[in-house]
């Protein structure tokens, strides 16, 4: 049995002196980490706070991040990460549907100070925070013991609260520590945004195994590689626009980056070209392609030595199911289907989420026999390669970002000029996908301005879901005899040529 405390008993165990945390020239060793955690868990008691009530985290990466990460769960209480590309809304129906009690955060909340009970900012009210007495940690904690909740887009335009424990989150360290080896030498950046779990995985990862991490505020491509030449950094994660740009400005003004031995990526599937660039600008380096969703806690393929597969037809896959995950093709009866063989992806391992926050019904949609249905469709072939091919969801992947369509065609909907919309996907070189969408204008409206639909979606959701671009037609959109609306008529010109329709 493991729960978020173990990680950081061992690393205080083993190695209290070294570098645990590096953030913007302040560094702090496993010992200095462990007491704040301590004194963290001791300020959110002293708040009043009792097990299992719920401290959101709206900030980018930073020290406070790592710390409020680790000892939230480990200290009974459990965390909320907030999208920091969300809008107030999205932020405040989290927080809300939640429950959550105080809130931790790098910016100006002040407009969601009625949700909460306390509004904890980084720097000096966090570091009064600590001025509590140490709390111990793990005490009366089970792995079966909700550790946090990542809010996730859903199908009914309302996000979801994805319920991973103690357990889901802890098995899935383990997972990824088998895919790649960490030890004590290991320097991470952390650059991927921790509000997504798999840029948090890599936390207990790297604290479990006594590696040093340095947090990444803002990306910026320079920034990185200006990082791993004076750090000496030796792993990273990131997302494929990420690697796209630094691969660009290794390429333009190189660094001396041959202390990176591993570089992953995961989100959304990336080009050929980008890995190709990638493998040029690190040549030292493997590359590894993760694959997984937030229910999963988030890792279930993993695709290695990117580098060597440039010109094999594995270089399309996701890669084989990570030692103690399991991945089958399934049809719509459940039933496993012969290699090659399209059918959706279907997961069971320690990593299944528990279910969603106070939604029962969507939870018995891909809950089923303790399996999680992906709404990915895809084949394996002979020896366990998973290909993606399209999603049986109705979601788009941009940027590593997940939107679901009916969100952004809800928002849509409540613009008076619109009669019908129909949001999907459609290739983007930059993005892997981008937010598409054709709408029916009403007669009175007929003219209406694609622009001005597009900045009615800017003030009511996050730019990520924004569409990129509208058509306006007058003709109804095409639907099926029960009167579906048949989006893939709508998205096959844009993706004729392509190998697959989904990025």
């Amino acid at each position: 049995m493991h729960t978020f405390a173990d990680p950081i008993l061992r690393a205080v165990q083993v190695a209290p002196n070294k570098t645990a945390v590096q953030d913007k020239g302040i560094s702090y060793t496993y010992a200095e980490l462990y007491e704040r955690c301590q004194r963290l868990v001791g300020g959110l008691r002293g708040l009043g706070l009792n097990k299992g009530d719920r401290v959101a985290i709206w900030s980018d990466n930073n020290h406070e991040y790592i710390e409020s990460y680790v000892a939230i769960p480990a200290g009974g209480f459990v965390v909320v990460p907030l999208n920091t590309r969300h809008a107030e809304a999205e932020l405040r129906y989290a927080l809300e549907d939640s429950g959550t009690s105080v809130l931790i955060t790098d910016r100006d909340a002040s407009g969601l100070s009625d949700v909460v009970d306390h509004i904890i900012n980084t720097g000096e009210q966090y570091e009064d925070l600590l001025g509590a007495a140490p709390a111990l940690l793990g005490v009366d904690l089970l792995e079966t013991d909700l550790a946090g909740l990542f809010y996730t887009g859903g199908t009914t335009g309302k996000s979801k609260g994805v319920m991973l424990s103690h357990r889901n989150l802890l098995a899935n360290t383990f997972h990824w520590l088998t895919a790649v080896p960490q030890s004590i030498s290991d320097v991470t950046l952390v650059m991927a945004p921790l509000f997504h779990a798999a840029g948090s995985n890599g936390v207990l990862a790297s604290i479990w195994t006594t590696g040093m991490q340095i947090t990444l505020g803002t990306f910026t491509p320079k920034e990185v590689l200006d990082i791993i030449q004076r750090e000496s950094v030796t792993l990273t994660l990131g997302v494929p626009t990420m690697f796209a740009a630094i691969a660009e400005e290794q390429h333009a003004n190189p660094r001396q980056v041959d202390t990176v031995r591993a570089v992953a990526h995961g989100g959304s599937p990336i080009a050929t070209e980008v890995i190709r660039r990638m493998a040029s600008a690190f040549p030292g380096a493997e590359l590894i392609e993760v694959y997984g969703a937030t229910e999963l806690s988030p890792l279930t393929t993993a695709l290695r030595d990117e580098q060597n597969l440039l010109d094999h037809d594995r270089a399309k896959s996701c890669g084989q199911s990570i030692i103690g995950t399991d991945i089958r093709i399934l049809d719509t009866q459940g039933k496993e289907l012969p290699r090659r063989e399209i059918g959706e992806v279907v997961v069971r391992g320690p990593n299944v989420m528990v279910g969603y926050w106070n939604k029962p019904e969507q939870t018995a949609e891909v809950l089923k026999e303790g399996a999680y249905w992906t709404g990915d469709l895809g084949y394996m072939d002979e020896e366990g390669f998973v290909f993606l091919v399209d999603r049986s969801k109705d979601m788009i992947v941009t940027g590593g970002e997940n939107v679901y369509c009916t969100e952004v065609e809800e928002v849509l909907y409540k613009h008076e000029a619109v009669l019908e919309a129909a949001v999907y996907g459609i290739p983007d070189e930059k993005w892997g996908e981008a937010v598409h969408a054709t709408i029916v204008p009403r007669p009175q409206h007929s003219n209406i301005d694609p622009e001005t639909l597009i900045e009615f979606c800017r003030e009511h959701i996050a730019g990520y879901k924004v569409p990129k671009g509208v058509v306006v037609r007058q003709e109804e959109l095409p639907k099926s005899g029960p009167g579906k609306v048949l989006k893939r008529e709508l998205r096959a010109p844009f993706w004729e040529g392509s190998e697959r329709s989904v990025s």
